[in-house]
């Protein structure tokens, strides 16, 4: 169920970007809805996994909560503001941070790790000149990385510990939530499984809230409370974790699920891939009524004149008009 008091609260929200066309004299031809219509909440302490294909806005949504985005419309609330006013956003800097897909390209190539954990301190002044070098190797034990390796730069690091040094920059500033855009996705799966033990860990005795995107299902379900499905720029999923990647109800959601390799011989053997006909449409021009009509293997008629809201049903929150007839 969602959270009476959300920590992190995601109100119709909506990015937006406008195509243009001409040089000089430029005119809007259209407008590409990377995220349309968006209502989510996050309770303390809670892991929120985000999944879908790629080009499903997964990551403008999540950098549209940190403020790197601005939102077309509809507002992020943390603690009960409203950040998306700019007389917020400031007050947020320090609550809400973010880790990136890529840790090589989101550290600084040009200053160490002692460095890089002791800007945030200094840009925010949460420690005094003379504290700092003890709260860095807080830091730094606190995600596994040796003291001796402080002196470093980020090239001298494999994938895995530049992703923990990403992370321990994130902790400086104490934040309550933290939004993870596919942090394990570019790492070997050895390197994945310590990332995601590490994450687990820091949620339990931090206290964190986190947002987990990732591509796939057995990792979300694995550190998930809760999981949402995203096609299209909207959410057509969400429930607990084992309900949705277990019993999924949304026809988008069984093409993913049936997607996901088993470990098991004759399980993988046996297992019946549904294979969606076409690519996902273009945000710039989505189809009319649900917007996965044009790849559902159960799509009639009245999918293509009516939008489907996200209500709810069963054990979860599904936007299909057609939920419990397949």
């Amino acid at each position: 169920m969602p959270p009476a008091t959300p920590i992190l609260e995601l109100r119709d929200v909506r990015t937006h970007f406008p195509v243009e066309r001409g040089f000089i004299f430029k005119q809007q031809v259209g407008t590409v809805k990377a995220v349309d219509g968006v209502n989510l909440t996050l309770a303390k302490g809670e892991v929120l996994g985000l999944v879908g294909e790629s080009g499903c806005g997964k990551s403008t949504l999540a950098r549209t909560i940190m403020g790197l985005l601005p939102a077309t419309g509809g507002s992020v609330w943390l603690e009960g503001k409203n950040i998306t006013e700019s007389a917020a956003t400031g007050e947020a800097r320090r609550a809400l941070q973010m880790v990136f897909q890529d840790p090589f390209a989101s550290l600084n190539p040009r200053i160490n790790v002692s460095e890089t954990l002791a800007e945030p301190l200094r840009v925010h002044r949460l420690r005094p000149a003379a504290e700092i070098p003890a709260r860095v190797a807080e830091l730094a034990a606190l995600v596994g990385i040796p003291a001796r390796n402080l002196s470093k730069y980020p090239h001298e690091f494999s994938g895995g510990q530049r992703q923990r040094i990403a992370i321990a920059r994130a902790l400086a500033l104490e934040p309550r939530v933290i939004v993870a855009d596919e942090p394990v996705s570019a790492l070997d799966v050895s390197i994945q499984a310590q990332i995601l033990n590490l994450l687990a860990k820091l949620v339990r005795e931090l206290g964190l809230s986190l947002v987990f995107i990732a591509h796939d299902l057995s990792v979300v379900k694995h550190l998930s409370d809760r999981v949402a499905v995203m096609y299209l720029g909207k959410i057509v999923e969400l429930g607990r974790a084992e309900d949705v990647i277990e019993r999924p109800q949304h026809p988008y959601t069984r093409a993913l699920v049936s997607a996901v390799p088993r470990p098991d011989p004759d399980g993988e053997r046996t297992r019946q891939r549904i294979v969606l006909p076409g690519d996902p449409p273009s945000p710039l021009n989505p189809p009319a009524g649900c917007p996965f009509h044009p790849r559902c293997p159960h799509a009639q008629d009245k999918c293509k004149t009516t939008v489907p809201a996200l209500a709810r049903f069963a054990d979860r929150d599904a936007a299909c008009i057609r939920l419990g007839e397949f």
